[in-house]
Parts: C-alpha cells; sequence; structure tokens
C-alpha cells in the first residue's frame, strides 16, 4: 500500500507541480476535500481556490481557478487554466485587483462583465487569503 500520493497539476502552459505528498486538499464545489493514499477513483470538478499539498510536516500552496480533479489510489492528477504557487503572489497587485472588481460591481453591468468582475474578484480575494494567512 503506497504510502503517498503523486499530486500533478498541469495548465495549458504545461506541468506546474509534481511531487509524491502525503495529503492533498482540493477546493470542492461544495466545500474542500481531503485526498489520502488509497482513495476511491474519481473524477470531479474542482473550485477556484487554494490547494494544499503536504509532505511531512511542510505544506505547498497551490492558487487555482477551478478546474477537474482526476484522483485514483497513488494519484491526483489536477487540470486547471491557471495555477500559481504562494511564492508568486503579489499583494499589492492582489489587493489593487481586488478594489478594481470591487469598484466595477458598483457600475451597472451586463450579465457577462458581472460574471466576469466577479470571477476576478474571487481570484484576486484567493491570492490575498493565501499570502496573508502564510506571513
Amino acid at each position: 500500500m503506497p504510502a503517498t500520493l503523486k499530486l500533478e497539476i498541469v495548465t495549458p502552459q504545461g506541468p506546474v507541480y509534481s511531487q509524491e505528498v502525503d495529503m492533498v486538499t482540493l477546493p470542492g464545489r461544495e466545500g474542500e476535500m481531503g485526498i489520502l493514499p488509497q482513495h476511491a477513483p474519481l473524477i470531479t470538478q474542482i473550485g477556484s481556490g487554494e490547494i494544499i499539498a503536504r509532505r511531512g510536516p511542510e505544506e505547498d500552496r497551490i492558487l487555482i481557478t477551478g478546474g477537474c480533479a482526476e484522483i485514483t489510489a497513488e494519484r491526483v492528477a489536477i487540470l486547471t487554466v491557471f495555477a500559481t504557487d504562494e511564492a508568486a503572489i503579489d499583494e499589492n497587485s492582489a489587493e489593487e485587483a481586488r478594489r478594481r472588481a470591487e469598484a466595477r460591481l458598483k457600475e451597472k453591468l451586463s450579465p457577462e462583465e458581472t460574471s466576469l468582475v466577479q470571477a476576478a474578484l474571487t481570484h484576486s480575494l484567493n491570492q490575498l487569503k493565501i499570502k496573508r494567512r502564510t506571513r
């Protein structure tokens, strides 16, 4: 029985993360999902948010913008449009993006524009959550 899982995160630009991990926490559509080795096979949509990869006492945190996950007993494969680790997040840029999105939501927007601005706001809030948690 394997004691670890292979976590792979892939974007259209290529692989972003590939490590053996003890546990993975995914942002599910209905809340967080914890995945351990020997998990039952599953293909599921995942939401925008934070993936936490635990390796012993270490944690890697990766921000994604939703996607899908294929889970097997030995592997978790994530396909997403965008992924970045906490070190690459610029807190000032994320804060400015949050302010811009909140200001735009006060304007009269089409339903499509509202959806795009809400997605941008969610993304910036997730960036700030990750960055501020790791201080």
